[in-house]
């Protein structure tokens, strides 16, 4: 009889404990799915990445691609949260929001912080400045040199690693920000994705025009991906495997033309999430 209720026992820990590491490999975002709460989306305003569109829904090509493929793995409750640029990083990790879709570089930094699934996106980089480019600005060397002010939030790493100095970088919260630093002549050049400031400069009636991509240095090149908590990790191998048959589509394509996604912004399948975590 005592060895029978020592099985017994020994059976119902074992039970246990195995449903306690189901419950922690799951992850919050998992669980939250479970309870019947829908997934939350955070991003800044960030045209044409990811914003509000009028009615309160979300907007943009990193959004409307993370719905696609949330779709796909059979998720539909989504809540969009929109905030900051900078209260991004600190938002998914106090739980305010799951992924983090605001079209966000991959960077080593970022890494130690948040987990990323793999790119949705590679991009260069160009400015932001006034008609005619007066100070003659390509790259940032050019800022270097001439000593001028320029604005990013993004980009502001590859500004200090070319030696710009720290006191004529104004780092903005997000791209309104870029945009009314050039417009008021605060900054001479706003640094950002060429289809970002291309966006910014289309709305400024001519005032403002993006420089030349090219011109800019090889390895400013940048991957952007979806965010998620270091504890979801189930979760974005889920997600990974959607996106790997979504991802350069034609479904895919025809969904984020209207933003001015096109072919040469694909992130190609040289270079996975490890890798631009270790290099960038």
């Amino acid at each position: 009889m005592k060895a029978a209720m020592v099985t017994n026992t020994f059976v119902i820990a074992i039970a246990l404990s195995a449903m306690a590491a189901a419950t922690a490999i799951a992850g919050p975002l998992t669980d939250r799915i479970a309870a019947g709460k829908p997934i939350r989306l955070g991003f800044a305003n960030e045209v044409p990445a990811a914003y509000l569109g009028k009615s309160g829904e979300p907007e943009g090509f990193v959004n409307i691609m993370t719905l696609d493929v949330l779709k796909k793995m059979g998720y539909d409750k989504i809540e969009p949260v929109q905030t900051e640029w900078g209260g991004l990083v600190p938002g998914l990790q106090a739980g305010r929001f799951d992924i983090i879709t605001g079209g966000m570089f991959i960077l080593a930094s970022r890494c130690e912080n948040v987990a990323f699934a793999e790119p949705i996106y590679k991009a260069g980089e160009a400015f932001l400045v006034p008609a005619g480019n007066p100070k003659h600005l390509r790259n940032y060397d050019d800022l270097l040199k001439s000593g001028v002010t320029g604005a990013g939030y993004a980009n502001i790493q590859h500004a200090k690693a070319a030696g710009v100095d720290a006191a004529k970088i104004m780092e903005v919260p997000g791209p309104p920000e870029i945009l009314a630093a050039v417009q008021a002549g605060r900054a001479d050049a706003g640094a950002g994705t060429p289809i970002l400031v291309g966006e910014l400069a289309a709305g400024s009636r001519g005032k403002l025009e993006v420089t030349d991509p090219a011109a800019m240095p090889k390895d400013s090149f940048n991957w952007g991906g979806l965010a998620f908590s270091k504890e979801d990790q189930e979760f974005i191998a889920a997600f990974n495997a959607a996106l790997k048959e979504y991802i350069g589509s034609e479904e895919m394509m025809k969904a984020v033309a209207k933003y001015g996604y096109t072919k040469d912004w694909l992130p190609g399948d040289e270079n996975n999430t490890k890798w631009i975590c270790a290099n960038r």
